[in-house]
């Protein structure tokens, strides 16, 4: 099972596996604080996409459709999260204050797609 969650909230048992998915470190936070596997900076949308979108709702169907190129064409970058999802619970951790709008949520969405899409085949 996937989820999400900021970064700035408690850590709880049920997180399970917990990966950092941003590409900076968030304001405010120490390593130890995180009780993370990973932090997949990598995974995180490219600089040039993060400030284009700027967590406008108003472009979040074309963040999405964006950030889903990146994440096909670097799958070495997300393939740690489903392993980890075949033995645990896994939490995708992300700091923007928009609940809604963010690149964890959209990370969420594109990996339960491409399972989905390998159960179909």
């Amino acid at each position: 099972m996937l989820k999400v969650k900021r970064v700035y909230e408690a850590v709880e048992k049920k997180d399970g596996v917990r990966f950092l998915v941003e590409r900076l470190w968030p304001r405010g936070i120490k390593t130890e604080d995180l009780s993370m596997q990973a932090w997949l900076k990598d995974v995180a949308p490219s600089d040039s996409l993060r400030r284009w979108f700027g967590h406008d709702p108003l472009k979040w169907s074309e963040f999405q459709k964006r950030y889903r190129a990146e994440l096909d064409g670097n799958p070495n970058a997300w393939k740690p999260i489903p392993e980890a999802a075949k033995y645990a619970d896994v939490t995708l951790l992300y700091s923007a204050r928009d609940t809604e709008h963010n690149n964890a949520i959209a990370l969420m969405l594109y990996l339960e797609a491409c399972h989905s899409q390998e159960g179909k085949q």
